[in-house]
């Protein structure tokens, strides 16, 4: 059985695609290995949320995670700052992280430019932590999209160099979790070809919505006048409609709006209806599940503390070896 390690930051709602990006994975995955999913508070410090909106984010996702179908039974789901013991390793694998490398950082570079008056040493270290995060587990392997692909193999860059350094094969390098075609990569309602809260939340289809809520941002998604030659290419927009219809809906209404469209006859309002109804049928039994875990602290209260936990088993004991390795014994 492999460990796989996942973090996500809690910056609001989760949506389509997230879940189709990852978290329809990750159920499959909670069956098959030994899963840790950690909600990344400490990383979202780095740019300074308020604490009231850092402690909603935090539940939300919490929420959205379980009604979406992670089991804590099953795996080991909880709030990265319920694990201190990840602050200790961040610091003691700092001691081999060079700043000429941690400054050279494809994130960090863009994060200066973005926000050069928030350029703290929590930005800077970012990828130090996140190593902490994978290889206090010892994580086999770790699902990362593009944006996180270098960080990971710094992960493998400082797991290695503690490895070489004090001449023992301690920490695994873990490698991508790639999910291959499995992944489903859900465009936005405004024609991005990727629904991003962070580039525009009301392009978003979140797991949260109301049914009242969905129908307006799907009739508001962008289209054009139609096709005017029969079996045209689709523009970009019209393109983000059919791929998310091929996600949500029956291959017979895929099917049927595709004939319309190839013989210029669709119409793009019956299209989003239909659209609208689908996503709605399919967000619902998660929806219902929201509603419930919001009414119920006590369980997400429960879910919190045993998922802390279980991590705090795990990283104690790689904390502790890690100690022993480095020399910080007991006198």
């Amino acid at each position: 059985m492999k460990t796989v390690v996942s973090g996500i930051r809690p910056t609001g709602f989760l949506h389509l695609g997230n879940y189709f990006g990852a978290l329809r994975n990750f159920i499959r995955m909670q069956n098959e290995n030994q899963c840790f999913f950690f909600i990344a508070d400490y990383h979202s410090l780095t740019t300074h949320p308020s604490s009231v909106e850092l402690n909603t984010h935090i539940t939300n996702v919490l929420i959205d995670y379980l009604a979406a179908g992670l089991d804590p039974e099953k795996a080991t789901i909880y709030v990265q700052s319920d694990l201190p013991e990840v602050c200790e390793l961040n610091l003691l694998l700092s001691m081999h992280a060079y700043v000429g490398e941690l400054q050279r950082v494809s994130s960090f570079k863009d994060k200066v430019r973005r926000q050069p008056d928030n350029v703290n040493l929590g930005l800077l270290g970012y990828p130090v932590l996140m190593a902490s995060d994978i290889i206090i587990h010892h994580a086999d392997q770790v699902p990362v999209g593009k944006d996180q692909e270098q960080h990971l193999e710094m992960t493998r860059d400082f797991a290695q160099r503690f490895n070489n350094f004090y001449q023992t094969p301690y920490f695994k390098l873990p490698v991508a979790y790639n999910f291959g075609e499995e992944l489903v990569k859900i465009p936005g309602l405004d024609g991005s070809t990727k629904m991003s809260k962070s580039d525009n939340e009301a392009s978003c289809i979140f797991l949260a919505d109301t049914p009242e809520q969905i129908r307006k941002k799907v009739m508001r998604a962008v289209s054009d006048s139609g096709p005017t030659e029969p079996n045209q290419e689709k523009p970009q927009a019209i393109e983000n409609l059919f791929q998310l219809m091929s996600a949500v809906s029956s291959p017979e209404t895929l099917q049927f709006f595709e004939e319309e469209y190839n013989t210029c006859r669709i119409r793009y309002g019956d299209m989003k209806k239909q659209l609208a109804a689908d996503i709605i049928q399919f967000v619902e039994p998660i929806h219902e599940r929201i509603l419930t875990l919001r009414n119920d602290k006590a369980y997400l209260s429960k879910v919190a503390a045993m998922g802390a936990e279980k991590a705090r088993a795990s990283g104690q004991k790689t904390v502790r070896e890690v100690r022993e390795i480095m020399g910080l014994k007991k006198i």
